[in-house]
């Protein structure tokens, strides 16, 4: 796939959310596992539904990370999508759920 691209993604429990976080992008970022293939660069629209919420969260992004099929470690495939609307107010909304989780150490599909 190259261009554009939309995705839908629901994330219903907080360790998921804090697993596919990427706090440490500028304006911030998902980490998407799929099979599908994506190019750097590509541009993606996210529809993003967190936990209990009803609200539906737009954000344009782009793919700024992709991890492959067989990668090191047993990584799980995907790819990481930076918001780039400027996308604060996106990585406020996340991290407002994600308070104690930013500071764990816990495992994520990132870093």
């Amino acid at each position: 796939m190259s261009g554009y691209g939309i995705l839908s993604l629901t994330i219903n429990e907080r360790a998921v959310l804090h697993a596919v976080y990427m706090p440490f992008i500028k304006y911030g970022a998902l980490f998407i596992p799929t099979d599908r293939s994506y190019q750097l660069g590509n541009e993606m629209f996210l529809l993003i539904k967190l936990m209990e919420q009803a609200k539906i969260i737009p954000v344009a992004g782009k793919v700024i990370w992709i991890t492959p099929k067989r990668a090191q470690g047993s990584r799980v495939r995907g790819i990481g999508v930076q918001f780039i609307d400027p996308g604060e107010s996106v990585k406020s909304y996340i991290e407002n759920y994600l308070v104690e989780e930013l500071t764990s150490d816990k495992v994520t599909h990132t870093l």
